[in-house]
């Protein structure tokens, strides 16, 4: 339909040919998709919180600490 173009510039004139009340409920449904994603990361969050035991954190903030590299801001 829109050669050439990306899928997010596709939307855009697809939107901009919308009469007022489908852009409305466009704009609702697209809503709801964002609302979803955020459910499902704080879901997420959720189920993970607690999932380690103190002896496991501490073990991985320990291999963490000695084998990730560390960024120093002033070399930047």
């Amino acid at each position: 339909m829109f050669t050439g173009m990306s899928a997010l510039e596709t939307i855009v004139e697809e939107l901009k040919a919308l009469p007022a009340g489908q852009l409305a409920a466009a704009a609702d449904y697209i809503h709801q998709l964002k609302a979803t994603t955020d459910a499902e990361r704080r879901g997420a969050l959720d189920r993970a919180f607690g999932c380690l035991t103190e002896a496991e954190a501490m073990a991985m903030e320990e291999a963490i600490q000695s084998n990730c590299e560390r960024i120093d801001a002033s070399q930047w």
